[in-house]
């Protein structure tokens, strides 16, 4: 299964009046087991598109299937909003029980599912992101750090056991060692679960490093949809969007310039000592 974005157009209304497209006809296939980087510069569209994933924003009918559902159907959105859970800026923001437990089991609460169930799923979520339920279960999350509330946070979406997980600058705010851990965790789920992870980020070096496939969005179209390797190779067309691209890729281009004959797709240090190891063993 997977996401069909299918000639996808959008435009806000003001005033009762259609402003300027915001998206404009996107068309491209999100497949079942993806990590999917999104980058563009600000007022790009990225995270307009994203809320079309789950029905928060709707353009016409089958612009958008998840799994077959059509997220333009009123009747199918349940249905896509179980398939697809957000993670907003900031989703610390977005907790407001007495309890992390209580917090963590609000979305399965609504799916109304039997308390062993909520129970089971809220233990789980909480391994899932490393927070210890004897520890925190019964905490307030206001008296977590803030590494700690962005966990609990993303694990209230987790325990709705989403097939497709959406997260809009997830990192932004944290430190290293809170980016470091963020990223595993995704990492962790893709491969343990499945799940397909889609995410905006302005980090190139992250996206470099995790992502499967990247999104490109210039005002509001595709500019490139590839593999990040082929993506981040054009280093102008990126500047022109006013986007970076991964430091290695950078210093790869300053190589080349110096007459050091090196890939140009290499955007990761991974990639990069692959590629230097194998000079040494030909040398």
């Amino acid at each position: 299964m997977s996401i069909v974005i299918h000639h996808l157009t959008f435009a806000y209304t003001e005033g009762g009046k259609r402003l300027a497209p915001t998206l404009k006809d996107l068309d491209f296939t999100i497949e079942e087991g993806e990590f999917l980087g999104i980058i563009g510069h600000t007022g790009s569209g990225k995270s307009t598109f994203v809320q079309h994933l789950n029905g928060l924003l709707t353009a016409e009918k089958n612009m958008v299937l998840v799994d077959g559902h059509d997220v333009f159907e009123k009747a199918e959105r349940r249905k896509v909003r179980e398939l697809v859970g957000m993670v907003f800026q900031y989703p610390e923001y977005q907790l407001f029980a007495d309890t992390v437990k209580e917090d963590i089991a609000f979305g399965p609460r609504n799916m109304k599912l039997p308390e062993d169930e909520i129970e089971s799923r809220v233990a789980n979520a909480m391994r899932l992101v490393g927070l210890d339920y004897d520890r925190f279960a019964d905490r307030s999350p206001f008296e977590l750090s803030g590494g700690e509330r962005r966990r609990a946070a993303i694990a209230g979406v987790l325990s709705m056991h989403p097939k497709y997980l959406v997260l809009d600058e997830p990192m932004a705010g944290l430190d290293p060692i809170g980016r470091t851990e963020i990223l595993d965790l995704l990492e962790t789920l893709r491969r343990d679960s499945g799940c397909t992870i889609i995410m905006i980020s302005h980090s190139m070096d992250d996206i470099a490093s995790h992502a499967t496939k990247v999104l490109v969005l210039d005002h509001g179209e595709v500019s490139m949809y590839d593999r990040p390797q082929v993506v981040f190779s054009h280093v102008e067309t990126l500047e022109r969007f006013g986007l970076s691209v991964p430091s290695i890729t950078k210093l790869c281009f300053e190589m080349n310039a110096r007459g050091v004959q090196i890939p140009t797709s290499i955007c990761t240090e991974e990639a990069f000592f692959t590629w230097l190891n194998e000079v040494k063993r030909n040398a």
